[in-house]
């Protein structure tokens, strides 16, 4: 091998080594209180008025975790995460209340019931050229409307009481973003349960209609939990914990 192309590969290679090794902050610090290092991210100006997702530092059975709050209401907490993905992502959620008690029932491979109890996400700085034109346009006018540099490609792991699990498909609204139903129709509630995703793989089976033979995970720019109930105006209630990058199986 040429000693340009070496040294360039030792440095990719010590860069995707870093950053696996870089840790995803705890979602709740040693005094009880929220990581500032997750901010939190409400839906675009043009619904200002719209209710946030309430996240409060609690503990559930012991565990420190993050409590999710949902009426009517729209929010997630954010982490700028950057680097390739490392081997998979983990953590443990519990749902305490499914949404209910609104107009609609939620559904989410629908517009009108497009809600979620509990959500983990991934976001990834996939090639604006793989993007069908339509939706590039659609992704930069929301750029521009919600000041938030949002991303060409979302894989998010969500909680549904409404379909069965492992469900996936596209966001109603946007293909921008694409999901998997990990815990589904008659999931127990109010019982921790353990996730270990591979997001890497998740991203190429989800977005794979835009991905060249043999292409990879573009890198990661954040990773985000939340819970919305707007379009139903239903409430949940639930917890994430131990979210976090592992280098190993499952």
């Amino acid at each position: 091998m040429a000693p340009a192309r070496t040294l360039a590969a030792l440095l990719l290679a010590t860069s995707l080594g870093a950053s696996a090794r870089t840790p995803l902050p705890a979602l709740v610090q040693a005094d009880g209180a929220l990581n500032p290092a997750w901010r939190f991210v409400g839906f675009p100006k043009a619904k200002a008025d719209l209710p946030p997702t309430r996240f409060e530092a609690g503990l559930a059975d012991g565990v420190a975790a993050v409590q999710v709050v949902t009426a009517s209401s729209y929010g997630t907490l954010v982490h700028d995460w950057s680097g390739a993905a490392p081997a998979r992502l983990q953590w443990r959620w519990r749902l305490d209340t499914a949404l209910s008690g609104g107009k609609a029932p939620p559904d989410i491979l629908t517009k009108a019931g497009d809600d979620a109890a509990l959500k983990v996400c991934v976001m990834f700085d996939h090639a604006l050229d793989r993007v069908p034109f339509v939706e590039r346009t659609v992704l930069r006018i929301a750029r521009s409307v919600s000041g938030e540099a949002l991303p060409p490609a979302t894989v998010c792991y969500v909680w549904d009481s409404t379909h069965p699990s492992l469900t996936q498909g596209p966001n109603p609204y946007t293909k921008r973003v694409r999901f998997i139903s990990l815990q589904g129709q008659g999931a127990p509630l109010g019982s921790w349960v353990n996730e270990s995703r591979d997001v890497a793989q998740d991203f190429t089976t989800l977005f794979a209609d835009e991905l060249p033979a043999g292409a990879g995970a573009p890198r990661i720019t954040r990773v985000l939990l939340g819970a919305d109930s707007d379009n139903t105006a239903t409430s949940s209630r639930g917890w994430v914990a131990d979210l976090r990058w592992t280098d190993g199986a499952p």
